[in-house]
């Protein structure tokens, strides 16, 4: 059926059924009802990319993340997904496995089907193709990826990566460690240098020191880390606890603690950072930093949503805005 069919069958013009489904114009409730009572006899289905390009609005929003693998993603999505649900938007959901190229494509992809905004997870330091969309006029939320120059340009969203590489540090410190590594992340990642510049500082602030030989760093992965644990425990003074700067890497630390017959965490402490759901499956279930992933998805929706109606009302984006969420220590019995 189209539109011109479901006017005849209600007796009405074209611009009287086109006025019902956009919901912008006043039509009486008499009237509503006819057509309404017409649209369910014939079943009649909008032609959503018409509507779009009349509105100039899809009601889709794109999320981009390196991969649904990644443990930390399927609860910050579901975070988005619901917000996004609620206001009526659909989401469409990119796996970048974090190569430009995909992602280049899946944003060329997205601006032909007119996608209302961006939220991404997977920006690298240097990603022009994606930080321009804001430049183009396309609603973006960086959402824990980003570069200090980002924040005031662009609608950011993260966690306080200093603080939690410094209360997980300072908690092993009370907890009476005093040889504390670290499995640190990729360098090019701002929340991992954040998450170390917290590790560092805590450090100092209780006059330890931090051999060079106690920071294990990402190679291939996180499975360099198992490897990388051997090594360290067999120096001639090997730590008594390891910060890692996420549940994954903590994992694979604990695995090869294991194999080597430590004990945890009598004799290696182990805490982590994600509160990831396997990290309290694991034995010992994992002590670690929780980020409020649910929530910070669902803050990323709502930042999209208010830059989507501000630029809908007044023809350009709003004023960028920073949201930070504060962490919480989860005790398990990877420490004491």
């Amino acid at each position: 059926m189209n539109l011109k069919q479901v006017a005849a069958l209600a007796g009405v013009s074209v611009s009287t059924v086109s006025r019902v489904l956009n919901g912008k114009s006043y039509v009486n409730a008499e009237t509503r009802e006819i057509v309404m009572k017409a649209i369910r006899q014939t079943n009649y289905q909008p032609n959503a990319l018409a509507q779009s390009l009349k509105m100039g609005r899809s009601n889709t929003i794109c999320l981009m993340i390196p991969s649904i693998e990644n443990m930390m993603f399927p609860k910050l999505t579901r975070g988005v997904e619901d917000i996004a649900r609620k206001n009526g938007l659909t989401v469409f959901l990119c796996n970048t496995d974090e190569d430009a190229a995909v992602e280049k494509a899946y944003i060329e992809t997205m601006k032909m089907r007119w996608i209302d905004g961006f939220i991404v997870c997977s920006i690298a330091s240097d990603a022009p193709h994606i930080r321009s969309l804001r430049t183009e006029g396309y609603p973006l939320v960086l959402v824990n990826r980003f570069e200090a120059s980002d924040i005031g340009k662009v609608d950011t969203v993260a966690a306080d990566n200093y603080q939690i590489g410094y209360d997980a540090t300072q908690y092993l410190i009370r907890t009476g460690h005093k040889r504390i590594a670290i499995a640190y992340g990729r360098d090019e990642l701002l929340l991992y240098r954040e998450r170390r510049r917290g590790y560092l500082q805590a450090l100092a602030d209780n006059g330890l020191p931090c051999p060079e030989a106690y920071t294990m760093r990402e190679t291939n992965g996180n499975n360099g880390f198992y490897y990388q644990t051997k090594e360290l425990m067999g120096l001639d003074n090997p730590p008594d606890a390891i910060f890692c700067s996420s549940d994954p890497k903590a994992f694979v630390v604990m695995h090869a603690l294991h194999d080597l017959g430590l004990r945890i965490p009598e004799d290696v402490a182990v805490i982590g950072v994600d509160n990831v759901s396997m990290a309290s499956m694991v034995e010992p279930p994992l002590t670690t930093i929780s980020q409020h992933l649910y929530r910070m998805g669902a803050a990323a929706a709502n930042s999209l949503i208010r830059q989507i109606e501000y630029k809908e009302k007044n023809g350009v984006l709003p004023k960028p805005e920073r949201t930070i969420f504060s962490s919480d220590l989860i005790v398990r019995r990877s420490t004491n």
